[in-house]
């Protein structure tokens, strides 16, 4: 697979895969992150965004999280954001 040049590439190539449900991710992180996709403005690195095909935990249901990425980033999203995307300590 070609990875998607920009966020809407991404977002219609997860759609594409089934990634359409409307999620409300839960704070416990109870979901699955199968793909990751960063991105980085061209003329200002702090402008990041990621996006995120993810499964809830339940496997029946697969959506997309579009968020801002670094410095732009919410705390409490970017705190979510990490524990998704951080694998776990063995």
């Amino acid at each position: 697979m070609d990875a998607p040049e920009t966020v809407s590439e991404a977002v219609a190539f997860l759609e594409a895969h089934g990634y359409r449900d409307q999620l409300r991710l839960p704070r416990d992180g109870q979901a699955v992150v199968d793909y990751t996709f960063r991105f980085e403005g061209p003329s200002d690195p702090a402008d990041e965004a990621i996006v995120l095909g993810v499964s809830l935990a339940d496997g029946n249901r697969r959506g997309v999280i579009v968020s801002a990425f670094g410095p732009g980033a919410e705390p409490e999203d970017a705190a979510l954001l990490v524990s998704l995307i951080t694998p776990a300590a063995p």
